[in-house]
């Protein structure tokens, strides 16, 4: 698999409902010392920069969220019980938007993988996105980072081949307001989802 091109700013520059969708079959790619890592995105989470008390970025700008705030196509990587998560900011600067990529399945690199997360099982190796951050050696330096350079940390077209599944829709999970917000997407039946697949999913 060769390196593919980095989706343009275009992509992200636009609501993170749409952006979270569309993320899915996508791949994430991520070149460490190591190697080159790579994923198709299963599934996704969008934070409104509006009406969305989840949304880091709901109680106004901070040191820690300040990407957020910065243009669409940045990496927003923050820190959550010592673990890291990926966003993708979205939308205009100045509008506080991201998506959330919760998991990944694994395509290339993924030896490299298991030795980064000390686990043979394939299934679990970046379902969820902390687990998904500890196997692409993603973490708080690559916060800010221009997703569209097509350097290090990005994210490009999947391989188009045939037609993605069925997109399903359900509410966040972990969050402890908006819960009536479904906001979260993933690709039915994909084992590498993360949680549960019956959680107020529905065909989208």
């Amino acid at each position: 698999m060769r390196p593919a091109a980095p989706l343009p700013l275009s992509f992200y520059a636009r609501t993170p409902e749409v952006v979270a969708r569309e993320l899915l079959g996508k791949r994430l790619f991520r070149r460490t010392p190591s190697g080159l890592l790579c994923g198709t995105i299963v599934e996704a989470e969008a934070y409104l920069a509006d009406g969305d008390p989840a949304c880091h970025a709901s109680r106004g700008k901070s040191r820690k969220n300040a990407t957020m705030f910065g243009p669409a196509g940045r990496a927003y990587v923050y820190v959550i019980h010592a673990r890291h998560c990926l966003n993708v900011v979205t939308e205009r600067e100045g509008a506080p938007s991201a998506v959330l990529i919760r998991a990944v399945e694994p395509l290339r690199g993924v030896a490299q993988m298991q030795r980064n997360r000390q686990t043979d099982v394939l299934r679990d190796l970046a379902r969820g996105p902390a687990r998904l951050c500890e196997a692409m050696v993603i973490n708080r330096l690559l916060d800010g980072w221009d997703l569209t350079l097509g350097r290090s940390l990005w994210i490009a077209e999947g391989d188009n081949v045939a037609p993605l599944p069925t997109i399903a829709v359900s509410h966040r999970i972990g969050v402890t307001s908006a819960h009536d917000l479904k906001l979260r997407y993933y690709l039915a039946g994909n084992t590498f989802v993360s949680g549960t697949q019956k959680l107020n999913g529905k065909p989208s």
